[in-house]
């Protein structure tokens, strides 16, 4: 998480800055190890376990405890928007749910597409974070912040999407979670119809995020005075 200034101009105690570093910190080599275990399943395959079976649990670690980042905005620690910081958070860990729980998920096509766009821009995010509490952000951190996006927001979409569609099926045959009328409580629920809705809210938000991106990219990137660049950027 990034530290900000407030109104006031307070500065972070300096507990909160280690807190903030540590956590950065650690979520840095814990998307590194991710990206590894990734990278060394392709290289040498194992012969009876999946992708899944390989990186569940730090999958599982690592991105739940982007919960804390919530804490972080909502106790004042960190200055940023508490709602967008929920959305995001609850985005990710909503997929890895689909993924531990919907049998088929963890053989889609988009499950390594996903993982490998989340460790690289996790890995870059909490750098940039990380740096920003030192005081100081080298170039390079700030450029790939700002650059990484233009392939990583699609290809990281492409596989949320393509995990969410192949559990349509599985959720669809089963009606895994879905309640059905007539019941006591006269309620009715569908798991699929819920996943296939989440689908559909990726159409008007992805490209509010992506040019979202873009103008921040050509704010931050476009200025031809480092130094202001180092102060602006949060």
């Amino acid at each position: 998480m990034a530290v900000t200034k407030g109104k006031t101009n307070k500065k972070p105690s300096l507990v909160v800055n280690a807190y903030l570093f540590s956590y950065n910190f650690i979520q840095i080599l814990g998307w590194s190890y991710l990206l590894f275990q990734i990278i060394n399943f392709y290289v040498s395959p194992p012969k009876s376990q999946s992708l899944w079976d390989v990186v569940k649990y730090t999958v599982g670690i690592f991105q739940n405890a982007a919960f804390i980042e919530i804490f972080n905005v909502a106790t004042g620690l960190v200055k940023s928007n508490l709602a967008v910081t929920i959305q995001q958070v609850l985005s990710r860990v909503a997929i890895v749910a689909a993924i531990a729980f919907i049998p088929e998920t963890s053989d889609s096509p988009g499950l390594p597409l996903a993982l490998i766009a989340w460790c690289f821009a996790e890995i870059t995010r909490y750098s940039y974070y990380s740096f920003n509490i030192i005081g100081y952000i080298p170039y390079l951190i700030i450029w790939a912040r700002y650059t990484f996006f233009y392939v990583l927001y699609p290809v990281g979409v492409t596989g949320e999407l393509l995990v969410y569609w192949t559990s349509l099926g599985y959720v669809g045959r089963t009606k895994m979670w879905s309640i059905e009328l007539p019941n006591k409580l006269n309620i009715a629920f569908s798991l699929w119809s819920a996943i296939a809705m989440v689908m559909l809210i990726y159409i008007p938000f992805f490209p509010q995020m992506y040019m979202h991106m873009v103008y921040q990219r050509k704010k931050t990137l476009g200025s031809p005075e480092p130094k202001k660049i180092q102060k602006k950027v949060q």
